[in-house]
């Protein structure tokens, strides 16, 4: 991921369900912007800590260099939903369930001229126009890359979305012109953990169409650890042609999901060497 800082200012925001809320920014630094082709780009947001003060504008190596990690700005990971040179206007969209979590308030209360610094963009993955078929799976966290993903799929491709959101009314409008087949799952149908195992139940009931497919599947980890195993072992998916991975994981923030991610390797590094 590039190390740039990219300043922006929020220009406006829209609710687009409940617990999704859109930020559109801009200013001049958009020009700088690097350029990918990834429908999965993702950015990291910088929230400065409370009265520490940052070298201007904003330099990550003089952070990392001058200043302890504890004062270091907080980040978190989040898609691009767009990037409209045209307009000099960048979209994110956030999940925002309340006062929990950092992002997810910020968004809700942002206001025009409010200031959202990004370093990147990261990605590594774009829908293969030659693919027979396309399968989106993920929940709320992966909608903007799912629907990055969908609006460069080819006209009339045939793509299968099983998509996860909180409960009915949350869904949102799919974009494109591939020849799409959805299923919404609601978290509210199951109780707890229990959630984790709606997108793997229906994506083992799904009739695979004929040809090779290109799969992009991302959420909640324990949900994506049970998918891996399945579209891999079970379905025969190439690992080329299956992008996947844990965006979150339940009841820990970005810090505590990094270190489960760290922990997930451990283990599977041990049980390599074991056998």
């Amino acid at each position: 991921m590039a190390r740039r800082v990219t300043d922006l200012r929020v220009l406006r925001t829209e609710r687009l369900s409940p617990h999704l809320v859109r930020v559109v920014a801009g200013g001049d630094d958009l020009a700088a912007f690097p350029d990918t082709e990834h429908t999965d780009r993702y950015v990291k947001i910088l929230f400065p800590r409370p009265g520490v003060d940052y070298p201007e504008p904003l330099d990550m190596d003089r952070v990392h260099a001058e200043l302890p990690r504890e004062q270091w700005p907080v980040q978190r990971t989040y898609t691009v939903r767009a990037l409209d040179r045209a307009a000099g206007e960048l979209v994110i969209d956030f999940v925002h369930h309340g006062d929990a979590g950092l992002a997810g308030p910020w968004a809700a209360s942002a206001r025009p001229g409010d200031r959202l610094r990004v370093v990147g963009p990261g990605g590594a993955y774009a829908p293969d126009p030659d693919a027979d078929w396309h399968l989106l799976v993920g929940d709320e966290a992966a909608l903007p890359a799912v629907c990055a993903a969908l609006e460069r799929i080819p006209a009339g491709r045939p793509a299968v979305a099983v998509l996860q959101v909180g409960a009915p009314g949350e869904e949102i409008a799919l974009p494109g012109d591939a020849d799409l087949d959805v299923t919404w799952l609601y978290r509210a149908d199951a109780d707890g953990d229990a959630g984790s195992a709606q997108l793997p139940a229906a994506v083992a009931a799904l009739e695979f169409r004929p040809g090779r497919v290109h799969a992009f599947v991302h959420g909640e980890a324990i949900a994506v650890r049970e998918l891996r195993r399945h579209l891999t072992r079970e379905r025969g998916v190439a690992s080329g042609d299956l992008s996947i991975s844990g965006y979150w994981r339940r009841g820990r923030d970005e810090e505590g999901f990094r270190q489960f991610k760290a922990d997930e390797r451990a283990r599977e590094e041990s049980a390599a060497t074991a056998g």
